[in-house]
């Protein structure tokens, strides 16, 4: 199913995007994690995605957003982008579930030859609980976030939820 928002963006619902998963979790930290990707099949990534956090036993995955296909903000010559956002619980540190993330992308084939290049699987925390962090690449909440519809419309999905500072 989709549903069309305007001429440039389109809400697509798949069997595990939105889905909600689990409720109480024991695990003590929540993050809202960023999906996105503009190449190849990126359904079927996401998907495949879903299906490791299930599996992984550092996170449990509580609830996904329907996905966004929405233009790329920093260049028009690029294929459109999928975006979507996960509620996570994590027994990972910021650090730590950053570092797993980039994991997952690299598994999924994500290359970084230039800055804002095209990619596979973009993985970015955009809360961990309340937090703020500007340490290196670890930037929380993620820098921008709210300025971009690919992260605000999942988002609004699953506000209330989250406790995240807005």
């Amino acid at each position: 199913m989709r549903r069309d928002l305007d001429a440039h963006n389109r809400l697509l619902f798949t069997p595990r995007f939105p889905a909600k998963r689990r409720y109480n979790s024991p695990k003590p930290h929540m993050s809202l994690i960023g999906v996105g990707g503009n190449l190849g099949p990126l359904k079927r990534r996401f998907d495949q995605l879903v299906m490791r956090l299930q599996s992984d036993a550092a996170i449990d995955l509580l609830e996904s957003s329907p996905l966004l296909l929405n233009p790329d903000f920093a260049a028009s010559d690029t294929p459109p982008f999928l975006n979507g956002v996960l509620l996570v619980a994590t027994t990972l540190s910021p650090s730590g579930l950053l570092r797993r993330l980039h994991y997952y992308e690299r598994r999924f084939g994500r290359r970084r030859p230039y800055k804002n290049a095209p990619r596979t699987l973009d993985l970015d925390i955009i809360f961990f609980e309340s937090k703020r962090l500007y340490n290196g690449p670890l930037r929380i909440p993620h820098p921008h976030w709210s300025k971009r519809p690919s992260v605000v419309v999942p988002m609004l999905w699953i506000t209330g939820r989250f406790q995240g500072d807005r």
